[in-house]
């Protein structure tokens, strides 16, 4: 990992696969497809939020001091988006595609508007402030990893 924006950048973009492949399947009624890739899409997430909030974020607020901004509002996202994820998780068990499609709805444009926050705005924070950290970007590699 070159710096903490490559690195989850492209984690988020794992996660969205996932989440497209899972979203797809259940259009087409194929829960086994649709519950294989759901569960690698809660895995990674999960991964990567577990990343943020006990290695990333931690990071950045003792360097930077700032322990009430930008990764407060990340971490009240995260949770909203983890219920949304336990919504889906139901659809899923009782093979309702139209509540899984109608929550995966909501799920993409919480994603997306939380990603385009991460990656423009507090990651490139992040850069600035821990970028020259090899030890935290070795750890942060390695904790995302575990989802691979």
């Amino acid at each position: 990992m070159k710096n903490i924006s490559d690195g989850m950048q492209e984690h988020h973009k794992g996660c969205d696969e996932q989440f497209a492949i899972a979203e797809d399947a259940a259009g087409r009624g194929d829960w086994a497809a649709c519950e294989a890739a759901f569960s690698r899409f809660r895995e990674a997430l999960e991964r990567h939020f577990d990343t943020e909030e006990n290695v990333l974020f931690p990071a950045f607020e003792q360097r930077s001091g700032m322990f009430g901004g930008p990764t407060q509002v990340m971490r009240m996202e995260h949770t909203q988006i983890r219920s949304m994820i336990a919504q889906m998780e139901a659809a899923v068990k009782a093979r309702d595609a139209d509540a899984f499609c109608g929550a995966a709805d909501t799920q993409l444009v919480l994603m997306q508007q939380h990603n385009m926050k991460e990656e423009n705005i507090l990651y490139p924070m992040c850069d600035q402030t821990l970028g020259t950290d090899a030890a935290l970007l070795e750890e942060i590699e390695r904790s995302l990893g575990a989802a691979a």
